[in-house]
């Protein structure tokens, strides 16, 4: 009875290592997405302040080569 419970014991430690080490990985990954967020929105914004004269209009693009 007594290694079993010291088997189970050390299943909890290493149950709790391994959901600490994922949480330290979620969040990581949280911010860089919070980061990725971020820098997409300021691309937004860029695209979306570009002056109508710099993009060209669906009429003036010519044609691709295959036709």
């Amino acid at each position: 009875m007594e290694s079993r419970l010291t088997d189970l014991e050390i299943k909890v430690a290493f149950q709790d290592d391994l959901l600490e080490a994922l949480n330290q990985v979620v969040a990581a990954q949280q911010r860089q997405i919070d980061l990725l967020q971020g820098e997409l929105r300021i691309l937004y914004d860029q695209v979306k302040s570009l002056q109508p004269s710099m993009l060209a209009e669906v009429a003036e693009e010519a044609p691709p080569p295959h036709y």
